[in-house]
């Protein structure tokens, strides 16, 4: 069993089309698939207003790590995200519309062509069951993304997860494949 981990400042930032902001990959897998990836998680930083990109057939979770939060208009309705607030979780397809609430934020985003989960750290990991198909932790405060691996491939090994680090962390989880 092998833990990865990778900081943001390792992470070349990649500017968006439409000049909004800019986005550091953590991690897109499986690796070397290109847009085929299975699970992406980044770190953007929103500058200006503007809409999300669609990616239909992925599940997006979304939460700010700093900055005042946005307002995301989508086909239900708005929902504001702040730091401090749960995650986010919607359709890729919808691709919300997006407002600054005061400035630029920096986000963090699990995206899935399957099912997963992103939640604060400060709740307690899954109830046991079978294991997640992968599972990571981001730490905003180190800027660290880490997760672990089996010999071959990007699932977890069994067992219990380790215990959650201080708030404001966040544990990651892909749990089924489409």
């Amino acid at each position: 069993m092998t833990v990865h981990r990778i900081h943001l400042a390792e992470v070349p930032p990649q500017p968006w089309k439409n000049g909004g902001g800019v986005t550091h990959e953590l991690l897109a897998w499986p690796p070397g698939r290109g847009d085929a990836w299975q699970l992406r998680v980044s770190v953007a930083t929103i500058a200006a207003d503007g809409p999300f990109s669609p990616f239909a057939g992925v599940q997006r979770w979304f939460a700010v790590l700093e900055g005042a939060g946005v307002r995301l208009q989508h086909a239900a309705g708005e929902q504001h995200c702040r730091p401090g607030d749960a995650p986010w979780c919607f359709d890729g397809a919808d691709a919300p519309g997006c407002t600054l609430l005061g400035g630029p934020t920096r986000d963090l985003n699990l995206m899935l062509r399957g099912r997963g989960r992103m939640h604060r750290a400060v709740q307690e990991p899954p109830a046991a069951g079978p294991p997640p198909l992968w599972r990571g932790v981001y730490d905003p405060v180190a800027a660290t993304l880490a997760w672990v691996d089996t010999a071959d491939t990007a699932y977890t090994a069994g067992g219990p997860p380790p215990p959650p680090p201080p708030p404001p962390v966040f544990w990651l989880t892909l749990e089924s494949l489409p």
